[in-house]
């Protein structure tokens, strides 16, 4: 059997609000699944005063407060601003803090241009997309950075594609796909070039464009089965679900239920 685990009984009238994703925090355990959902983007929004005050006037944890503070005022790291929070909520097993620790170790050490990247990452993720591509333009568009292979910037040249693709913006992406391209050289990037392409674009300039080459042309042919694939399987889907309801309005016809 698994243990039991009891929560605070404290929940916040006044919400913590982090701004850039748009969340709303009530509980300690709300904070600590932020936290550990979220560890490329434990940074001010998270580490300040604010959110003592509100640990001790919402949730009335003051010795967490006070602990907390203590470590913005010695100028902590963020691994021990957010381990004592973990551990002080009872949530987390001795290993899983460990587990913790080492993935924001591994965060200390990486560049800050990938910090910023993985950053931008988990903002679309989880659904922030505006708020990521200004972070994957300001290191396309910055200065460079010879710390990291150029390999690098073709990844968020296609992450940054992705983006404007989430917004239906697909002329933006087809350039940055066709940027990543260049510099990763990966199929992958060359597809969603394409189809990018094929959302934005007329008949008669998307079939300009495949008559320059007939790798183009042979993605397209794979898109056009995949696209088929899929409304297939939907239009399955759909029957599956259809008949479904015809048996569940059966059932109910048969027991007198409207």
């Amino acid at each position: 059997m698994g243990s039991i685990i009891l929560c605070h009984k404290k929940k916040a009238r006044q919400p913590y609000e982090i701004v850039r994703i748009h969340r709303r925090i009530y509980t300690i355990e709300e904070l600590c699944y932020y936290m550990c959902n979220h560890l490329y983007l434990i940074d001010y929004t998270i580490m300040n005063e604010q959110l003592c005050d509100w640990l001790k006037e919402e949730l009335e944890l003051e010795e967490l407060a006070e602990n907390l503070r203590q470590i913005l005022q010695q100028h902590g790291s963020s691994e021990q601003f957010v381990v004592t929070v973990l551990a002080h909520s009872s949530i987390y097993t001795t290993a899983e803090l460990t587990q913790i620790q080492n993935v924001l170790e591994k965060l200390k050490n990486q560049k800050p241009i990938e910090k910023q990247k993985y950053k931008a990452d988990n903002l679309l993720e989880s659904g922030a997309v505006r708020q990521a591509i200004l972070i994957y333009q300001s290191i396309v568009y910055g200065e460079e950075d010879d710390s990291v292979d150029r390999k690098f910037y073709g990844k968020v040249y296609g992450c940054l594609g992705a983006a404007y693709g989430r917004l239906f913006l697909y002329e933006e992406a087809a350039k940055m796909y066709e940027a990543a391209f260049q510099i990763c050289e990966e199929e992958s990037m060359l597809k969603a070039y394409i189809y990018a392409c094929y959302r934005y674009m007329s008949k008669e300039e998307y079939k300009a464009l495949l008559q320059k080459s007939q790798i183009y042309q042979g993605i397209d042919l794979w898109l056009h089965e995949e696209m088929n694939e899929i409304d297939q399987r939907l239009k399955f889907s759909l029957e599956d679900d259809t008949l479904e309801q015809w048996k569940e309005q059966y059932r109910k016809v048969g027991t007198g239920e409207r």
